[in-house]
C-alpha cells in the first residue's frame, strides 16, 4: 500500500508532489509528508489526510526541484507525526520514503542502536534509513546497493539526499515502482496514475531493479550494478479520469460508469461469432484444449467474481473449477499439476498475496492467465498470458466497476474456452451474445433505483447486523453486498448461502434485522422464496432483490427492488448495481468516508 511520488525537474516541487499524492491517497492515509533538497534538506510530515500537510506548507512551505512524498497505510506504528514518512538519519542530510514491510527491522535496528543511531519511531521504515547511512562511505547508490542487501522483506524505496542534490535513488524488491518521464524531468511513483499530466512515458521497474534519475538522465541497473535495458511506454491516462466530475465521491461515479464500461467491453469482445481477447493473451488452442482443471486465486472483491467465473467455466466449458483465496493458496500443498490452469484476478496487478500464490504456481511450471485491470503492472509480467477487464482507473477503495468488469471478463473468457473445446453450439453462443449487449440498458434501470434505495438506507441507519442471502451462482452476490457494507459503512454484515440460514446462521435472526435476499427468477428460485419466508417468520425485516414484474415478492418482502429480467448467468452483474448502491448510501447517511474507509486502502502490496 502506501503511495510514493518522487520528482525531480523543472516544476514547482511542493505543487508537483502534492498532486501525485493527492490521486495516490487512496492507497493510504494515515499520514503524509514531503522531503525537499535545496541547499540543504527540509522535511513536512504530519498524521491525518493529506489536507492537513497542505495546510502545513501554506504557513511553512518547502522550495527546489527534487524531493519526495509519501501518503502512508500504517503496518508498524501508531498514526502519528513522528511515524509519518518520509524519515531521515542521524545526521540529517539524507530522506527515504517506503512502501512494504521489512521482516527483519528489529534485528537491524538493535544492531544499528547498538552502533549509535538514534530512533524516533515505531517503524520498520526508519531501520533502511539509519541501514543505508551506515554504508554511506562512497555514493549513495552504492549505499542503497549494500543496505538492500541486508533487507528482508517487500519493499519499494526512493532517497534523496542533500550530499547528491541532482538525484533520486530508487529500489524495489516485491512493492510497485514506475519512473515516468517528460521534458528535462523524471517523476516516481507507486502508480502510474501520479505521472498523469506530468509525463508522457512510463517504464515500471522490476524486482531488484536500482534506479538513478535525475532531470535528463535514468540508469536503471541489477542490485549487483549491471545495467539495464527497459523500454518506456506511453501513459493512456488522461486527467479527465481521474476526477470526480459532476459526482460527489469517485465511489458513485464508478457505480454509474458500469454501463459504459460493460457496453464497452461487449463491443471489443464479441465480434462475428468470435470471442476477441488481448493480444496478450498468449494460449494456443490445442493448449486451451488439454487444460483439465482451473484454479482461480484472488482476494475479496475479485475472488467473489471468481466464483462467478467458477459456474461459467463449468456450465459452459465443462472444465472442474476450483476457486481459492490468494493467502490461502500460497500455504497449501498446491497439489496441481501440468494441465491446471491458474487465473488470478486483480484489480491493480500488484496485491500480494495474489502475486505470491502465482508465483508458487510459477515454481511448479503450473500455466498462468491473469485477469487484471492494470497493464504493466507485477501480476503482469510475471504471468504467461492476460486479459483485461479495461474498466478504467479505479480510485475508490471500494471496488464497484472493476467487479462487474471482471466478471464480464471471465465470461469472455469461458465463452472463448467453450468454443475452441466445442462444448457450446453456435445457437447458444449467439443467444448468450445477444443478451450481454442488453446488459448496458438493463444496468441504467437498475442505477434509476437509486432514490429507493437511499430511502431504505435511511430507514435502517441505525440497524448494526445484516445478513445477505443468496443461492447458486448469487451466492457471491451476497458475499459481495456484505462485503461492500463493512468496507464503506462499517457496519457488521454477512453474506450466506441461503441453504445453510437453517444450519446454524438463522439463530441470528431477531425482529427488524435486516435480511437482504437476491431472489431473481432463476433455478433457485422457490427455495430462495423459502429461505426468506423462514426469516420471515423470525420478524426478520426483508429486503429482496428480485425480477421486474415478480408482484409475489412484495407478500413476502417489506422493500423490494427489482432489476431487469435476465438469463441466469447474467444475474450477478444487474445486482451488483442494487447492492453497490444500498452500501453507498448507507456510508453516506453514516458519516462515513466513502472512497477513503478507514484502516483500507485500495492496492493490497503487502503480506
Amino acid at each position: 500500500m502506501c503511495g510514493i511520488v518522487g520528482y525531480v525537474g523543472p516544476r514547482n516541487l511542493a505543487n508537483v508532489i502534492l498532486v501525485g499524492l493527492e490521486r495516490l491517497e487512496y492507497r493510504g492515509y494515515d499520514s503524509c509528508g514531503i522531503a525537499a533538497i535545496d541547499g540543504g534538506l527540509t522535511i513536512r510530515k504530519t498524521a491525518g489526510r493529506l489536507q492537513r500537510l497542505k495546510e502545513m506548507l501554506a504557513t511553512s512551505p518547502v522550495t527546489g526541484n527534487l524531493g519526495v512524498g509519501h501518503t502512508r497505510w500504517a503496518t508498524h506504528g501508531k498514526v502519528t507525526d513522528e511515524n509519518a514518512h518520509p524519515f531521515t538519519g542521524c545526521y540529517g542530510r539524507m530522506a527515504l520514503v517506503h512502501n512494504g514491510i521489512i521482516e527483519n527491522y528489529r534485528e537491524l535496528r538493535q544492531r544499528l542502536s547498538a552502533e549509535g543511531h538514534r530512533f524516533v519511531s515505531e517503524t520498520d521504515t526508519e531501520t533502511i534509513v539509519h541501514l543505508i547511512e551506515s554504508h554511506h562511505k562512497q555514493d549513495l547508490v552504492t549505499a542503497v546497493r549494500k543496505a538492500a542487501a541486508e533487507l528482508v522483506g517487500s519493499y519499494a524505496i526512493v532517497v534523496v539526499s542533500a550530499d547528491e542534490p541532482d538525484r533520486l535513488v530508487a529500489m524495489k524488491v516485491g512493492s510497485p515502482l514506475v519512473i515516468g518521464q517528460g521534458e528535462g524531468e523524471h517523476v516516481i511513483a507507486s502508480d502510474a496514475q501520479a505521472l498523469v499530466g506530468i509525463a508522457r512515458r512510463m517504464v515500471p521497474m522490476h524486482d531488484g531493479d536500482v534506479a538513478v534519475v535525475t532531470r535528463k538522465s535514468l540508469e536503471l541497473t541489477d542490485a549487483s550494478g549491471k545495467r539495464l535495458r527497459r523500454q518506456f511506454a506511453a501513459i493512456e491516462l488522461k486527467p479527465k479520469a481521474l476526477s470526480k466530475g459532476r459526482y460527489q465521491h469517485f465511489m458513485r461515479k464508478e457505480i454509474f460508469e458500469q454501463p459504459q464500461v460493460i457496453a464497452d467491453s461487449i463491443e471489443h469482445r464479441f465480434r462475428d461469432r468470435r470471442v476477441m481477447l488481448d493480444p496478450e493473451f498468449l494460449l494456443y488452442p490445442d493448449e486451451v484444449e488439454k487444460v483439465a482443471r482451473v484454479v482461480i486465486q484472488a482476494c475479496g472483491t475479485s475472488y467473489h467474481a471468481g466464483l462467478v467465473g467458477r459456474y461459467y467455466f463449468e456450465k459452459f466449458c465443462r472444465i472442474p473449477v476450483s476457486v481459492e483465496i490468494s493467502s490461502e493458496l500460497r500455504t497449501s500443498e498446491f497439489i496441481y499439476d501440468g494441465d491446471t490452469l491458474m487465473i488470478p484476478i486483480s484489480q491493480s496487478g500488484e496485491t500480494a498475496d495474489t502475486l505470491a500464490a502465482l508465483r508458487e504456481a510459477g515454481a511448479r511450471d503450473i500455466h498462468s492467465l491473469a485477469v487484471l485491470n492494470t497493464k504493466r503492472s507485477s501480476i503482469d509480467r510475471e504471468s504467461n498470458s492476460t486479459v483485461y477487464i479495461h474498466a478504467g482507473p479505479e480510485i475508490g477503495v471500494a471496488s464497484t466497476k472493476a467487479y462487474t468488469a471482471e466478471i464480464l471478463t471471465l465470461l469472455s473468457l469461458a465463452l472463448y474456452f467453450a468454443r475452441v473445446r466445442k462444448t457450446m453450439p453456435d445457437d447458444r453462443f449467439d443467444d448468450i451474445v445477444h443478451h450481454c449487449r442488453e446488459l448496458p440498458s438493463q444496468m441504467r434501470k437498475a442505477l434509476a433505483l437509486d432514490a429507493r434505495i437511499k430511502a431504505t438506507a435511511e430507514r435502517l441507519a441505525k440497524a448494526h447486523d445484516f445478513l445477505f442471502l443468496g443461492r447458486g451462482i448469487n451466492y457471491p452476490s451476497a458475499l459481495e453486498g456484505a462485503l461492500k457494507l463493512k468496507e464503506v459503512a462499517y457496519v457488521h454484515a454477512t453474506g450466506l448461502p441461503a441453504g445453510e440460514m437453517k444450519h446454524g446462521p438463522i439463530a441470528l435472526i431477531a425482529e427488524n434485522v435486516p435480511v437482504i435476499g437476491i431472489v431473481p427468477r432463476d433455478s433457485v428460485y422457490d427455495k430462495m422464496i423459502s429461505n426468506l419466508a423462514e426469516s420471515k417468520a423470525r420478524k426478520g425485516f426483508i429486503i429482496a432483490i428480485g425480477t421486474e414484474g415478480d408482484d409475489s415478492l412484495k407478500e413476502l418482502a417489506d422493500t423490494v427492488f427489482t432489476v431487469p429480467a435476465a438469463p441466469e448467468y447474467l444475474m450477478p452483474l444487474l445486482v451488483a448495481v442494487p447492492l453497490q448502491l444500498f452500501a453507498y448510501h448507507s456510508a453516506v447517511i453514516r458519516g462515513c468516508d466513502v472512497d477513503k474507509p478507514r484502516n483500507l486502502a485500495k492496492s493490497v502490496t503487502v503480506e
